[in-house]
């Protein structure tokens, strides 16, 4: 079913209401232009609300140009939309909102409720009555052969033309969420350079025996050192926490190192990563406890007592040692200070954070334009840039809505006006109709 009409908008569209799509909303209206902004879902910011539910991340307190790093590969551009919008321009941006926010121990910056429900409903308040159109369950499906964009809707699709668009679809994990990566084939069917979407923040399989997978997954593994190579071979430490899970191991620090690790993977189809299961032990001092007597207690009990090593940390030296681990006190103590594990796939992009790839920062101009398509700007996670969690992935996100937002404003202003409005309407199900003013 379609409407067979095309309505042409006085306005900026809009597609995508998570933060980067909110955040060029915002940028537009202030630039006094029309917004009509479009999501898939039944509301905006579902996975930007899924994202606090266990404390609202906004950003980080870490300085640049060490903040900047933290986007690999991609730090000079990302750095550039940080100029615009950084942390600190961030936490003043909530306090607008009567959002205050503190920064947390380890650096990482939270709304002092923890909530992303207060900032999110004060935000689209604002939006809506600054005059920006919402209308939802709306999913895209790219354009005609006209241009024009086309949405399917309950009622059927319906095609619409605008003077800019603004694409902030979000990146392929939490579908159900809206953010399922349905864009890329269109994208790519009208020639835009995408690069493949691949998990990011991710946990890793592992082939555990029957023993761990059943009985462990779950627990927690804290304090650790990971232990890991580069592609340069270089090694490199991190202390946090992970866990284990039925198909093997997530958790912060796998979340942060998992770009080295899936890039391992993919080159050797292995990553090797080892865990120090007693940090803060000296390897000399810890083999000198574990060859202490232990009588009639079992191997597990005297790891507990003499390493500190809890069920999950002792199940994974028996896992990788053998019913015969403490026939070896040297290597014993070698493998609980480094432990290995050979991980064979990252989990699949449904289940992870984030995800890398999207469309190549190469295909885009400063202002975040189609160099291929004149008036489509691009925002957010849809764009191939990385980053682990920790305030990381929400900055650059409002910070390249901001961006593209003032490029399509600038746009528009630098000789390309809005068309001349038909005489088409297009009434649906959430009352839209285009003004003519």
């Amino acid at each position: 079913m379609s409407t067979g009409l095309t309505a042409q908008l006085p306005s900026i569209v809009i597609i995508g209401g998570g933060p980067a799509g909110l955040m060029a909303a915002q940028t537009v209206r202030a630039a006094g232009i029309e917004v009509d902004l479009f999501d898939a879902m039944g509301s905006v910011g579902r996975k930007f609300l899924i994202a606090g539910k266990g404390g609202l991340n906004l950003t980080h307190s870490e300085p640049r140009p060490a903040f900047d790093a933290r986007y690999r590969e991609r730090a000079r551009e990302v750095g550039e939309w940080l100029d615009g919008f950084d942390a600190d321009a961030l936490r003043a941006w909530a306090g607008g909102f009567g959002i205050d926010t503190y920064v947390g121990s380890s650096g990482r910056v939270f709304p002092n409720d923890r909530k992303a429900a207060p900032l999110l409903r004060g935000w689209v308040r604002r939006l809506r009555e600054s005059g920006v159109r919402f209308h939802v369950q709306h999913r895209w499906l790219g354009w005609d052969d006209a241009g024009a964009l086309r949405f399917n809707t309950p009622e059927g699709e319906r095609r619409i033309d605008a003077p800019a668009t603004i694409l902030a679809m979000g990146g392929g994990s939490w579908p159900q969420l809206g953010s399922d990566g349905a864009w890329v084939r269109p994208m790519q069917a009208a020639g835009i350079d995408i690069a493949p979407l691949q998990p990011a923040n991710c946990g890793f399989d592992i082939d555990w025996s029957t023993h761990v997978s059943e009985r462990f997954a779950g627990s927690p593994l804290k304090p650790v050192i990971a232990h890991w190579q580069d592609a340069n071979g270089i090694e490199h430490s991190l202390q946090g926490e992970c866990v284990l899970t039925e198909t093997g191991i997530e958790g912060s620090v796998i979340y942060a190192i998992s770009a080295d690790l899936r890039a391992a993977i993919a080159r050797d189809g292995e990553a090797m990563l080892w865990l120090d299961l007693a940090p803060g032990r000296d390897a000399e001092r810890l083999r000198e406890a574990l060859d202490k007597p232990r009588g009639k207690r079992s191997l597990g009990d005297h790891l507990r007592r003499q390493a500190g090593l809890d069920a999950a940390k002792i199940a994974l030296v028996f896992e990788v040692l053998g019913r015969d681990a403490g026939s070896d006190i040297d290597l014993l103590a070698k493998t609980i200070k480094r432990l290995p594990l050979r991980l064979l796939r990252p989990r699949p992009i449904a289940e992870t954070i984030s995800t890398a790839g999207g469309v190549r920062l190469e295909a885009l101009d400063d202002a975040l334009m189609l160099e291929a398509m004149p008036g489509v700007f691009c925002a957010g996670e849809m764009l191939d840039w990385e980053a682990p969690t920790g305030g990381y992935l929400l900055q650059a996100c409002f910070a390249s809505g901001l961006r593209a937002g003032l490029g399509a404003v600038t746009w528009l202003s630098a000789g390309n006006p809005p068309r001349e409005i038909g005489q088409e309407k297009m009434v649906g199900r959430d009352g839209f109709e285009p003004s003519t003013n």
